[in-house]
C-alpha cells in the first residue's frame, strides 16, 4: 500500500496487523455453519496448494467473522498488513489483498495454485476511483456509472499514469476492474485507500464458492474469513467485458450479467467486436 500511496502523492495510514497471532474470540454464532460438535473443535488442515507452499496451520472458527460494518476495520488492518482475507462479493466469494503488495499478491497465487500468467482483477470502492488505475477518457460520460457498481468486470488499459505497481500482472498493459454492489468489500477498499487484488476463493480450476464452507480447506491460509452467508447469484462470477477500444466491446466471460451488460453498452452506441 505504501507504493500506491507514494505514486498517488498521498499519505495513507498503514496499520500492520500482527502476523499469524492468536485471534480474539469471535462472537459469531458458529452453530449456523456447523454442528455443535464441530463448533467445539478447531479445524486442523494440511494443504498442498502449490509446489512453493506446503505447511500445516492450526485454524479455528475464530478466523471467521460476519461480513458486517463492525468488522470492516479488522479487514482493513489485515489488508494494510500485507495479509490475504476471504470476502463475499455481489457474485461469489473471493480472496483479496493489497494490490500494491507483491508479496501478498504472490501469496494469493500460491493459495490458489494458480499460474502467474493468469491475471488478477482489482476492486475499487467507487466508480471515480477507476481513473486512478486505468484509462477511462475514451468512454462516454455515464457509461461506467451505468454498469457499476454491479456484477461486471471492465477491462481497460492501465496507462502511464496508473498507480498500480507493475508487479501486478506484469506482462499485461490492461487491468480488470470491479466495483461490486456490496457495501462490505467497498468499505474495505475505501478504508485501505487503494485497490484490492481480487480473485475467486477456490483452488484454481475448481468450482467457485458461494458460501464459506465451499473453501473450508483454504481457511488456514487466510488471516480472516468474512462470512456473508450463502450468496444468491450462483457460481458464474462477474461478466468480464473488454472496453479498451472506443465504441467496441468484447465479452471475455459471460458471467452472471451478460444480458444486462450488453443492453447498457448498446444504449451507449457500443457494438460487439466481430
Amino acid at each position: 500500500m505504501k507504493a500506491c500511496a507514494r505514486a498517488a502523492g498521498e499519505r495513507l495510514p498503514l496499520v500492520r496487523a500482527p502476523a499469524r497471532q492468536p485471534l480474539g474470540q469471535s462472537f459469531l454464532k458458529i452453530g449456523k455453519l456447523y454442528s455443535q460438535h464441530e463448533a467445539k473443535c478447531g479445524v486442523s488442515c494440511s494443504v498442498n496448494v502449490s509446489e512453493n507452499i506446503s505447511h500445516r496451520v492450526e485454524a479455528s472458527t475464530e478466523h471467521i467473522f460476519p461480513a458486517s460494518k463492525d468488522h470492516v476495520a479488522k479487514a482493513i488492518d489485515a489488508i494494510n498488513g500485507g495479509q490475504v482475507i476471504a470476502v463475499p462479493t455481489d457474485t461469489i466469494y473471493g480472496f483479496s489483498c493489497d494490490a500494491c503488495s507483491a508479496e501478498a499478491v504472490n501469496r494469493i497465487y500460491e493459495i490458489k495454485g494458480r499460474i502467474h500468467t493468469r491475471p488478477l482483477a482489482i476492486c475499487v470502492a467507487d466508480v471515480p476511483d477507476i481513473s486512478r488505475f486505468a484509462v477511462v477518457d475514451h468512454l462516454p460520460d455515464g457509461l461506467l456509472h451505468s454498469l457499476l457498481p454491479g456484477p461486471v468486470t471492465v477491462v481497460l488499459k492501465r496507462g502511464e499514469n496508473s498507480i498500480l505497481e507493475r508487479s501486478l500482472n506484469p506482462d499485461l498493459d490492461s487491468i480488470g476492474v470491479r466495483v461490486p454492489n456490496l457495501d462490505f468489500i467497498r468499505s474495505i477498499a475505501r478504508g485501505a485507500g487503494s485497490a484490492l487484488a481480487l480473485t475467486s476463493a477456490n483452488l484454481s480450476g475448481r468450482p467457485s464458492s458461494v458460501s464459506v464452507k465451499d473453501f473450508r480447506d483454504l481457511w488456514p491460509h487466510c488471516s480472516y474469513v468474512f462470512d456473508g452467508g450463502v450468496l444468491p447469484s450462483g457460481r458464474a462470477g462477474s461478466t468480464i467485458v473488454d472496453l479498451i477500444t472506443p465504441g467496441v466491446y468484447k465479452i471475455l466471460r459471460d458471467g452472471s450479467s451478460r444480458e444486462e451488460t450488453t443492453a447498457v453498452l448498446g444504449k451507449f452506441g457500443f457494438v460487439e467486436a466481430s
